[in-house]
């Protein structure tokens, strides 16, 4: 199943886009109602509440004071921090219940306000956003909730940056604007990428680009693009070892690239790599084991072929395409592929040699599998200036991100 987090600041409309999802067949668990149903009257959480908070939260038949008690927490980052502690494994366990029950759509949408905050968006297969200005907000907030304009904007200010939010966004949904704009955003989001993502997942089908030459400028975004996915599979095999980095030419400012991510996992041994829940975790975070893509090019190239060896899979993600290396750490493909990507950070004309290649022979060479081919005498000699420069500056593969 594909598991999407859907979030978005207050006042920002997310509502409006879990509503439709789950008209078009997703299973949507909303945290808020979720938080809602572990402090009803009886709930060991509302108890623990009222005992922090004291009698004044809880109103005449015994239930919660909800505005009271926001009037507390929200101006007071302490006050709030002790609040998400009481109900913060309450709401996770109850979620973990929802989320575990059998279902036969084949999208689940965690529609989660803190999602970000808490670093949760690492566990979804997608993270959705829904923005919408502050100004915007804060209306919403006063209009329709009948907030004062200064609560609204004290609970704008306790959540995360609209920045912070970009950062984790594999989509954004600009909700400014009138909600048929918002409701057809959605519409074109489910059948061009979700469906066709929890598709893949099912089926156990990577996403692959047309096998056709196609190098685009450099675009800030792939910086952001890997951040998340290596940050994604580093919590998908926690404990096992691995170290995760974004490689390749998307992971080079300013370098023109075909738009790919390329990850690679360093794992203590290949054979690791191997073991059944290592490749269960794979599967589950998005990603097909390709078997027959598990040689690197040996540099030089009469190099031992044993020592330049992996394990590769591919996204599931029709929207964002992603490639992963899985190699030994401190073996040569390892090292090179790390120091390769380093050494065209460091150095401006490595980095236009290897552009002006890169458009020579993608003029030349119409079919990915052809160009990436023709590449190779380059990258025989790239590795002795690379191999060069690591001594010349004392470069070593431990701790570079």
């Amino acid at each position: 199943m594909l598991r999407v987090g859907l979030t978005g600041g207050i006042g920002s409309g997310k509502s409006t886009v879990a509503s439709h999802l789950a008209s078009l067949g997703a299973r949507v668990i909303d945290a808020d109602r979720v938080a809602r149903e572990v402090v009803e009257p009886g709930a060991p959480a509302l108890a623990a509440i009222a005992a922090e908070f004291g009698a004044q939260v809880l109103t005449a038949d015994g239930a919660l004071d909800r505005a009271g008690l926001a009037a507390i927490v929200f101006p007071d980052p302490e006050r709030l921090r002790a609040l998400e502690a009481i109900t913060g494994p309450a709401i996770a366990a109850r979620v973990a219940t929802l989320r575990s029950a059998p279902t036969d759509a084949l999208v689940e949408v965690y529609d989660m306000p803190l999602l970000v905050e808490k670093s949760l968006w690492v566990h979804e297969h997608l993270t959705v956003v829904v923005g919408a200005g502050e100004e915007t907000r804060v209306e919403r907030l006063v209009t329709h909730r009948g907030l004062a304009e200064a609560d609204a904007r004290a609970r704008i200010a306790a959540q995360a940056t609209d920045s912070q939010r970009h950062a984790a966004a594999d989509v954004w949904i600009d909700n400014q604007g009138s909600r048929d704009v918002t409701v057809a955003a959605v519409e074109v989001l489910w059948h061009t990428r979700l469906m066709p993502y929890a598709v893949n997942l099912r089926d156990g089908i990577r996403a692959k680009r047309p096998d056709h030459t196609h190098l685009a400028p450099a675009d800030p975004e792939w910086a952001a693009a890997g951040a998340r996915v290596v940050a994604r599979l580093a919590a998908a095999l926690p404990g096992q070892g691995v170290d995760v980095h974004h490689i390749g030419s998307t992971s080079v400012p300013g370098l023109l690239a075909k738009p790919v991510i390329d990850v690679q996992i360093g794992v203590r041994r290949l054979a690791d790599a191997d073991a059944p829940d290592f490749m269960a975790a794979m599967r589950s975070a998005g990603y097909v084991l390709e078997p027959d893509r598990g040689q690197d090019h040996p540099h030089p190239s009469d190099a031992p072929a044993a020592s330049w060896q992996k394990r590769f899979y591919g996204g599931c993600d029709p929207g964002r395409f992603v490639h992963v290396h899985v190699r030994e750490i401190g073996s040569p493909a390892y090292e090179f592929a790390l120091a390769f990507r380093d050494w065209l950070r460091a150095e401006p004309s490595a980095r236009e040699e290897y552009a002006v290649l890169k458009q020579q022979l993608a003029a030349s060479h119409p079919v990915t599998r052809t160009y990436s081919r023709a590449k190779e005498p380059w990258f025989d000699t790239a590795y002795g200036q690379v191999l060069a420069w690591i001594e010349r500056t004392g470069w070593r593969a431990h701790g570079h991100a």
